[in-house]
């Protein structure tokens, strides 16, 4: 058997192969059955459409098994033995002439805080499926269709827990953003940090939508690409799903790819073996013209939206030091109660004050940090996009946050303390984690260049056995105070100089270490600041609140040629003079005009959000005020937000969540003699389909405007969402699909309606849903998110009232 991760490396065009679901429609699938079930039956139908495919020109055959988790599988089956036996049934197909890739898709679960799930917990889902797909003889292990960052790294973990078999992860992107809001790059990236074999984009639209996507990747990382489009966008056809793009010109356009560097090639839902072979015609020959990437940062750390580069050529980052309990009693109490409210507030002001990075250190006396440190993450995450910095000495915290963490986080930090490198270096690099490497071993400080160069040097040497990337490692110089060792500045930037000259390395520092002891600190701090961005530290740990030191980094920045112009500078200054120095605060992500109320649901303050009500309430306003004057405005600012790429998922869900605590707790205030209540709308997801995600986001914005909601689940009969809307008296149906096979569910709920004559109206949406689909259809409405969803029943509540 050939290697893929060497055939990878050859520079030949690999071919992928197409679509599974429509030939199995064609050969007996029935629509909302399970393909896995289906395969189960009739293994000889799935394995001649992997021969089909292997004969076409395919070089990768995908299993028979994208949904085969124990999350989707009909009851009854056995998640090791379907994988098993559809991997199997792939290689007895193909033989050893072509390579098999282990699918894995989405559970249709979130994980915590966005679900109910835990990160650990969708790991040994995943574990149970490979476990099948290895023993069955996957040559790689490819997650496909993902659209959370953190599941995708739940996938790569797993696969790690269970075999050494080659990684692929393909995420799906709509607008350039994933559904919780990853862009290509920000993906790319984590995924580089955590040293998969292949990076992918698959489904979702077409070969020309995806190109640029494919584009975004290779801009930003070194990991081979695949992309497999669909043939076109699903269209109904006399109620059947069908994908227009002809063999010819999908190949046409996808065949331009490899001329911008995608290594690997194929197709999605609607591609067929005719599709693949006109692919494989067209790339004959075709070698893979990579550019390199110039420049390279030293170190990435991510977010699930966002990523903050660290290296020579890129700004000085700032790690905000403020979330840290040591002397703050009040944040040190609510840390031993397991809450996060005034933690949120230390983050909220670095974020303000321009923090690229916040580090989170719960470490206190009575905390437990392994329980702790993760909630503290979980907060984090929902509210801001900014990455963060886990700090901790307990390896369990560390591993719980790196769990509970949906990026690439940076890990603070790694000594020479025995067996700290072999038990945590492993765990950063199988996260995908980069860390502080700390010169520090036994009880003596390393007070000069040369003693702390060796202890450095020392923990490359077994970093670098450990199969641990250089680009994983920022180096901390050690700050110690120079108002008993006068020596010690000058050692920091000598090791800063080191680092950079030798091994390439950025460095950081705590920065106020330098100063302990000594009047007027901040002129000390700013100034080592700018000697140590001058021969090349990429970060410090700080408060970004100082003035000072923000001022010496800006105007550093345009001496060392990294601010453009000065454009920054400029920004930020235009107003400076020494008798009125002007603080410059980075603008915030949120608009805080409006009440505190309204603020708190805005932002997310679901700590504080019920306190607020009740004061106002014994202050004597009117609770119905409350809601329609303040908290519904604010619940419409952040889909406004939402609609503008400003928020992404994680932050609708925790304003919604905000929202919904607020209103609940004066929900009995809220009861009005004569007051005619709010329309109810019954939501489903349509008979066959089992995802439920899209659904139950609608459902929570529904709520969050007042609207009693009637939710009957998934997989859902026409006649019983019809028959739940009849029973309560529902001015709406919203009805939900995520597969092309189950969208046509959709049109009997519409017919059954108008059978019945009810005066209710239907609204439609879902990942493969379109506003011609729900014209086809005959339904009242489309909506393409949870937030145009509440404007589509606003309207359709309005129609019924008035017939």
């Amino acid at each position: 058997m050939r290697d893929f991760r060497q055939t990878l490396k050859g520079g030949n065009v690999l071919i992928f192969d197409g679509g599974m679901g429509s030939l199995l429609q064609r050969r007996g699938l029935q629509a909302g059955q399970s393909p896995e079930e289906f395969g189960m039956g009739r293994p000889d139908v799935v394995a001649s459409i992997h021969a089909e495919y292997a004969r076409s020109g395919a070089n990768v055959v995908t299993t028979n098994t994208f949904g085969a988790t124990r999350y989707k599988l009909p009851q009854g089956f056995d998640v090791f033995e379907v994988n098993e036996t559809m991997t199997r049934a792939a290689r007895q197909a193909v033989g050893d002439a072509v390579f098999v890739a282990g699918s894995v898709g989405p559970t249709g679960k979130m994980i915590k805080p966005l679900g109910d799930i835990s990160f650990r917990g969708l790991v040994d889902v995943f574990k149970e499926q490979i476990r099948g797909l290895a023993a069955g003889g996957a040559d790689l292990i490819l997650g496909e269709t993902h659209f959370d960052l953190a599941e995708a790294r739940a996938v790569v973990v797993a696969a790690r827990e269970v075999c050494d078999l080659p990684v692929g992860i393909s995420m799906t992107f709509e607008g350039g953003v994933s559904l919780t809001g990853t862009t290509p790059e920000v993906f790319a990236q984590t995924m580089e940090n955590m040293g998969v074999d292949l990076i992918a984009s698959n489904c979702s639209a077409g070969p020309e939508q995806l190109i640029e996507v494919a584009k975004a990747m290779l801009r930003v990382s070194r990991t081979p690409v695949l992309i497999e489009p669909n043939a076109g966008l699903p269209e109904l056809v006399d109620g059947a799903t069908v994908f227009r793009l002809p063999p010819d010109p999908f190949a046409a356009t996808v065949s331009t790819l490899v001329d911008v560097g995608v290594s690997c090639l194929g197709g999605c839902c609607g591609t067929t073996p005719e599709h693949i072979k006109a692919l494989t015609a067209l790339c004959a020959g075709k070698t893979v013209r990579r550019q390199e990437i110039s420049a390279p940062p030293c170190l990435i750390v991510t977010s699930r939206s966002q990523a903050v580069e660290f290296g020579f050529d890129r700004p000085c980052r700032i790690i905000g030091e403020r979330i840290n309990p040591t002397g703050k009693a009040e944040l040190t109490a609510e840390l031993q109660r397991l809450e996060t409210r005034r933690l949120m507030t230390y983050a909220e002001e670095q974020v303000a004050r321009g923090a690229d990075l916040l580090d989170v250190n719960v470490g206190a006396p009575m905390v437990e940090e392994a329980r702790m440190l993760p909630l503290a993450v979980q907060a984090l995450t929902s509210a801001h996009a900014i990455p963060l910095c886990l700090d901790s000495s307990d390896i369990s915290a560390i591993r719980a946050g790196l769990e509970a963490y949906p990026g690439s986080a940076l890990v603070n930090s790694i000594s020479g303390e025995e067996e700290r490198m072999e038990t945590l270096g492993p765990l950063c690099r199988d996260y995908g984690a980069p860390f502080i490497l700390l010169p520090l071993k036994g009880r003596k400080l390393p007070v000069t260049a040369a003693e702390r160069l060796a202890i450095i040097e020392e923990l490359l040497i077994k970093a670098e056995s450990l199969r641990i990337p250089r680009r994983l490692i920022l180096v901390d110089a050690l700050a110690l105070t120079v108002s008993s060792k006068p020596e010690a500045a000058k050692a920091c930037l000598e090791v800063i100089r080191h680092c950079r000259e030798r091994w390439g390395l950025g460095s950081t520092m705590g920065l106020s270490n330098i100063s302990f002891g000594l009047p007027a600190r901040d002129l000390i701090n700013s100034t080592f600041l700018a000697m140590a961005m001058g021969v090349g530290m990429t970060s410090f740990i700080a408060n970004p609140n100082a003035a000072r030191i923000r001022e010496n980094l800006a105007a550093a920045e345009v001496l060392l040629g990294r601010d453009s112009q000065a454009a920054g500078f400029i920004a930020s200054y235009a107003g400076w003079n020494p008798g009125n120095p002007v603080a410059a605060v980075a603008s915030t992500a949120v608009d805080e005009d409006g009440s505190p109320v309204a603020v708190a649901v805005i932002k997310g303050q679901k700590d504080r959000i019920v306190d607020l009500l009740r004061e106002r309430i014994a202050a004597g306003e009117d609770p119905f005020v409350l809601v329609d004057g303040e908290m519904i405005p604010a619940i419409a600012k952040v889909g406004e937000k939402y609609e503008k790429k400003e928020y992404f998922l994680p932050q609708l869900l925790l304003c919604a969540e905000t929202m919904q605590i607020g209103f609940e707790s004066i929900k009995h205030l809220l009861v009005r003699e004569g007051q005619e209540a709010k329309a109810t709308i019954v939501m489903a997801t349509v008979e066959g389909d089992i995802h439920d995600i899209g659904k139950n986001i609608v459902c929570l914005m529904l709520k969050n405007f007042g609207y009693d909601v009637v939710d009957l689940g998934k997989d859902v009969a026409a006649a019983d969402i019809v028959a739940a809307a009849m029973a309560h008296k529902a001015s709406v149906i919203g009805l939900s699909a995520l597969m092309t096979t189950t969208m046509v569910r959709m049109e009997d709920t519409v017919r059954l309606v108008r059978e019945q004559g009810l005066a209710c109206r239907v609204m439609i949406g879902g990942a493969v849903v379109s506003q011609s689909y729900a014209d086809l259809i005959g339904a009242d409405g489309y909506a393409d998110d949870a937030v145009a969803a509440v404007r589509v029943a606003t309207r359709l509540c309005a129609e019924v009232r008035s017939a």
